[in-house]
């Protein structure tokens, strides 16, 4: 076979043995981005002769066509070219947005086959922090921007859209369609994720009641409380990780059927190399960061062309968009009656974001002088803790049913409609001013 020759000579060896081991390293994450894998037809590279076009044709057709979504491709240049040509930037949002559907799938893949070569710790390493990439090159760009309200809508967007619209679509399809099969799960990755969850909801709770406790405070204790609720956070996600890939890491294997899917036995052996993969992961991260940098860049425009709120963009569209080929496979494994999986990814993420991505950007903040705090505004953080308490109360007893996921979904239709009727414009002169004038640690929206 073409692609395993290749792998072959780039790594002076072969793989036998490890796609076993590998699955130890393994994520939800990546099982599910793996059901919009397709495999590749090596036919036509057969009669190729000249090696090094041959591994060159190889690695293309694995990583840009071997995707479901590689139709979305056309979306990535067309948005540059509609940026220097200046096209309007609601047409660069909307395209950018296309343009990174893929690409946060491709990266997932490219982690997974970049984990078969380093062994199932460091690979389940690689793939539980790399699982939100997107959410965080965003954040980061928008941090640079000073536009930390969408730092924090998009984040708290995507935690909401993965415990009601992930988690809710994926039971209520999953429930439909295993009417008359018994749809079981194992509580304990579910009950480990909602505690995680409390915790990242107090966080949040905490410094946005500061203010009210002791107004007449000097200074910005709400501030220094979040950056240090940031890193007593960081140190409990990764106490989650070593609690997921070490001292209890077959509670967090995905189950698979004895007969096996087509799309699970895709990924038995990896089908490019390391050196391919390390060169193609700076290449697909470097293109979401171009288009970060222009979503961000275009975001407001964008909402004042469509009459639409900045919220309501960052909240509900940009987590639907970002994380579209993953809640896609998340609901796949649900049909499938995987709910191991499908939890995995919803819970996982959110777990992910809230404990994660979150405090670091606060970090990131406070090396780079700005002042992200973890006051996210008394609307957001309430629906915040509702939804998280809801999907917990959802998840106790072990089984599942359509009503359940449909229940999670009215939920999130509820907010989404509260963000759309409540157009109160972007202020970010009410974040944190850390050179002086008064502060107000609450998101405006």
């Amino acid at each position: 076979m073409a692609s395993k020759s290749i792998i072959d000579v780039e790594n002076g060896g072969n793989l036998k043995g490890l796609s076993r081991e590998i699955r130890h390293g393994r994520t939800a994450h990546n099982m599910s981005s793996s059901s919009l894998r397709k495999k590749s037809d090596v036919t036509l590279l057969q009669s190729v002769q000249i090696g090094v076009l041959r591994k060159i044709l190889a690695n293309l057709q694995e990583v840009i066509l071997g995707t479901k979504l590689a139709f979305l491709f056309v979306s990535v240049p067309v948005a540059i070219v509609a940026e220097y040509c200046n096209f309007g930037h609601g047409w660069v949002f909307i395209l950018s947005l296309l343009g990174l559907i893929p690409l946060a799938e491709r990266v997932s893949f490219l982690t997974e086959q970049i984990a078969f070569f380093t062994g199932p710790t460091v690979g389940g390493l690689l793939n539980a922090t790399c699982g939100n990439a997107t959410e965080l090159i965003i954040a980061f760009f928008a941090l640079a921007s000073d536009k930390i309200v969408v730092v924090k809508c998009s984040l708290l967007g995507s935690v909401l859209s993965n415990l009601l619209l992930v988690l809710g679509t994926s039971l209520f399809c999953g429930g439909l369609v295993n009417l008359r099969k018994e749809q079981r799960y194992d509580r304990t990755q579910a009950d480990a994720n909602s505690g995680l969850l409390i915790l990242g909801t107090m966080c949040l709770i905490l410094p946005l009641l500061f203010k009210y406790a002791d107004p007449s405070s000097l200074g910005h204790p709400a501030l220094d409380l979040s950056r240090a609720s940031s890193i007593i956070m960081l140190i409990s996600y990764g106490a989650y990780l070593f609690f997921q890939l070490k001292t209890h890491r077959q509670l967090f294997e995905p189950q698979e059927d004895d007969d096996g899917d087509e799309e699970d036995s895709q990924v038995e052996e990896a089908v490019i190399g390391w050196q391919s993969g390390v060169a193609w992961l700076v290449v697909m991260t470097a293109t979401i960061a171009l288009l970060s940098e222009y979503v961000v860049k275009t975001i407001e425009s964008a909402a004042n062309s469509w009459d639409i709120s900045v919220s309501f963009i960052s909240v509900i569209l940009l987590p639907i968009v970002g994380n579209a080929a993953e809640h896609a496979g998340a609901i796949i494994f649900a049909v499938k009656n995987k709910l191991d999986i499908t939890l995995g990814v919803a819970m996982g993420s959110a777990s992910q974001i809230s404990m994660f991505v979150v405090p670091l950007t606060v970090v990131v903040a406070w090396m780079m002088g700005k002042g992200m705090d973890l006051d996210f505004g008394i609307l957001e953080t309430v629906s915040l803790f509702i939804s998280v308490v809801l999907a917990a109360f959802m998840l106790q007893t072990g089984d599942s049913h359509y009503m359940k996921g449909f229940i999670l979904l009215l939920s999130y239709l509820v907010i989404g409609a509260c963000l759309f009727v409540l157009k109160t414009p972007l202020d970010e002169s009410k974040v944190v001013n850390l050179n002086g004038g008064a502060f107000s640690g609450a998101a405006a929206f």
